[in-house]
């Protein structure tokens, strides 16, 4: 029974979440009330506030799931393999797949999601929070101590890094295919110069 629970949970969460994203990529984020959005999924606002503590989690919960997703990756690679090395083999591994969190991705809903995310400051201030959690979960899967917390800091600052520069090249018309290229040499430059950096402070 609490499966079947859980599910329409979920089920609940996302249709809030998508009803409330349609809304904003038509009006703007800042014209949309919470009202509305309540509206549109069909539920009370009592309720879509237990689900989504504050209107930008309406948009940013599709960043959820990646919070501790370099943290699982380090705590998840092979035995023998380094963690810089797996959190490598995992960015390029999402360039490859067209990930949106690698900011390699032309779809239209992405690129109209993006525009959405990127062009309201209040949602780029809250994505900001979810990279400082991934930050967290990262320097705790990679040891205790300062040398963690500044190895964590670097790493998603230079993801976050090669991301922007994707998108950036995407959204003024270059096509995902052809900035694959540079989108892998960049991620191998990144990740040779944390290498360096980062020498003897991870194992």
């Amino acid at each position: 029974m609490s499966g079947l629970r859980e599910r329409k949970k979920r089920q609940t969460y996302e249709a809030i979440s998508e009803a409330a994203i349609a809304l904003f990529l038509d009006k703007g984020f800042d014209r949309v009330s919470v009202a509305e959005v309540a509206a549109a999924a069909d539920v009370s606002k009592p309720t879509l506030f237990r689900y989504f503590p504050a209107k930008e989690d309406l948009v940013l919960h599709r960043f959820a799931d990646h919070r501790d997703e370099a943290a699982r990756v380090v705590l998840g690679r092979p035995a023998g393999t380094a963690p810089l090395d797996a959190l490598h083999r995992h960015f390029r591994d999402g360039l490859a797949r067209r990930d949106p969190v690698t900011g390699l991705c032309d779809e239209p809903p992405v690129l109209a999601f993006h525009r959405l995310l990127y062009g309201t400051p209040s949602l780029v201030a809250r994505l900001y929070a979810y990279q400082g959690a991934s930050e967290g979960a990262l320097g705790r899967a990679l040891g205790d101590g300062v040398a963690a917390r500044l190895a964590a800091g670097q790493i998603v600052a230079v993801q976050r890094i090669l991301a922007e520069e994707n998108w950036r090249r995407i959204e003024v018309g270059e096509a995902a295919d052809a900035v694959e290229p540079d989108a892998v040499a960049a991620a191998d430059l990144a990740f040779r110069q944390l290498a360096d950096g980062l020498a003897g402070a991870l194992t």
